[in-house]
């Protein structure tokens, strides 16, 4: 993610914490394999260590409540929080720490790092796309970035499912994800 700031050359780590109000992450699903269900996380918090004098390992870190699951269904948000999904009351956070970035953080470029769901770590890549950067009304340097990926719920323990009698399965395997995220900069003493 392109967090350089204003004098580069000075280098330096930057610090960057996630907006909550201005990010969303989104996930959908295929669903009697005829439509997709559609959610979001409502809760997350995280940060963004970028340092000047290598760009290519942003320290992100974010942890998601995997409670705050939201399809605008209460019952099925609920059994998404049982036990036969996310398992909430064993595991109630999501969470993901990067590893490295492959590309310039100015421009479209990849997220290697490891998402936890339930207890199980996977290596993922999400495909980030810098949105913009500016400052705020207050002062406040933000930065925008969206972010997309795919990932198999199975491997992450998220196997409950059931045969239809037409043939094939209630709930698809491949889960969409979808990130907006919003970054506000913080004070250059959180940087130390």
């Amino acid at each position: 993610m392109n967090t350089s700031t204003t004098n580069p050359a000075a280098g330096g780590a930057a610090l960057y914490a996630i907006d909550p109000a201005h990010t969303h992450v989104e996930f959908a699903v295929r669903h009697l394999m005829i439509s997709t269900v559609k959610g979001s996380f409502k809760e997350l918090q995280g940060t963004v260590r970028v340092d000047e004098s290598d760009t290519t390992r942003p320290a992100v870190s974010v942890t998601i409540n995997a409670a705050s699951i939201d399809t605008r269904e209460p019952q099925r948000d609920a059994h998404l929080r049982s036990a036969d999904f996310l398992d909430v009351d064993r595991a109630p956070a999501i969470a993901f720490k990067s590893r490295r970035a492959d590309g310039q953080l100015d421009r479209p470029f990849k997220l290697v790092g490891d998402l936890t769901i339930r207890g199980v770590t996977r290596e993922v890549v999400l495909d980030v796309v810098p949105e913009g950067r500016g400052v705020d009304p207050w002062g406040n340097e933000r930065a925008g970035f969206s972010a997309t990926a795919r990932i198999s719920r199975g491997e992450f323990g998220l196997t409950y499912n059931q045969v239809l009698e037409a043939g094939g399965v209630l709930i698809g395997d491949e889960v969409k994800i979808s990130i907006d995220v919003e970054l506000v900069k913080q004070a250059a003493g959180s940087a130390a």
